[in-house]
């Protein structure tokens, strides 16, 4: 998944800073058991620390409490179960999705049809999302209809998928993802049949440079900017300094906030950025 390349970016700068090293692992298709398997490995190699997406409600408890019981800290990002880590880097999901949904509501035509698009049900970084999203319907006392649709985890499967939706509702009044890569397939069959110019909005997560391009161009309304550099920069930061204190410096909650970004300041991200994921060079 490409929203993850500055959250290595981010892993990487902490590491030249502090001196440290990482190892990226885990799994390319959100698997909780290689997840977990990893996690396992890194703990039977007696690692300093563990950061750890905590996709799944049960799997990574565990592990968790195995790491702390031989003294390798944990973190979760991204991603949260309230287990035994010491604490959360990330937004706060659900409510990242309540308010993202309480923005887009009004810009979408009363009593208008819309698709709500997920990669994985149930996944932890998420599900919190469309539960936000569909809940701030209900409050708004349903000014729209919708349907979920399971849009698989990688990109041209998304965009197959969330396309082919169109086509048999050619009437959907807005199109909504809720993560990198099927936000993106939102805006490209946006940007394909000319929705913008009919009043269909989308919208969704994140940074990819395709996203902020099709803002630019107005086929997208809007995206949102959780910091996936800061969700690589915290937590290596937080381990390090844990180590270094013995514990008296314990992690804490880190919520990197919700951002929109518009075609009013959309150029700010376009230049190519280290931060953003857009290019490797490192800023002087």
């Amino acid at each position: 998944n490409p929203f993850f390349t500055p959250t290595q970016y981010g892993a990487q700068d902490a590491c030249t800073f502090f001196g440290t090293s990482y190892q990226w692992t885990g799994s390319q298709n959100s698997t909780v058991a290689e997840m977990v398997s990893a996690m396992q490995t890194a703990i039977a190699a007696n690692v300093d620390g563990i950061a750890v997406c905590l996709i799944d409600s049960e799997a990574f408890n565990q592990p968790t409490d195995d790491a702390l019981s031989v003294g390798i800290p944990v973190i979760g990002y991204n991603a949260d179960v309230p287990n035994s880590r010491l604490a959360y880097v990330g937004q706060s999901l659900y409510q990242s999705g309540y308010n993202i949904a309480q923005k887009w509501l009004p810009m979408v035509k009363p009593g208008g049809h819309v698709m709500l698009s997920i990669a994985t049900p149930g996944s932890l970084n998420l599900q919190p999302r469309l539960d936000g999203y569909i809940q701030a319907i209900k409050d708004a006392g349903d000014p729209v209809t919708y349907e979920t649709l399971e849009s698989g985890v990688d990109q041209p499967t998304e965009l197959s998928r969330i396309e082919a939706y169109y086509l048999a509702n050619p009437d959907v009044a807005g199109l909504f993802g809720t993560g990198a890569t099927d936000s993106l397939a939102c805006g490209q069959v946006s940007q394909k049949y000319g929705l913008a110019a009919n009043g269909v909005i989308s919208a969704g997560y994140d940074l990819l440079p395709e996203t902020l391009s099709l803002i630019q161009s107005g086929d997208m309304t809007f995206t949102t900017d959780q910091q996936p550099y800061l969700q690589g920069f915290i937590p290596v930061l937080q381990l390090y300094l844990y180590k270094l204190s013995g514990g008296a410096v314990s992690p804490a909650n880190t919520d990197t906030s919700l951002a929109y970004v518009t075609s009013d300041n959309v150029d700010i991200y376009l230049s190519p950025s280290r931060f953003e994921g857009s290019t490797e060079d490192e800023p002087v």
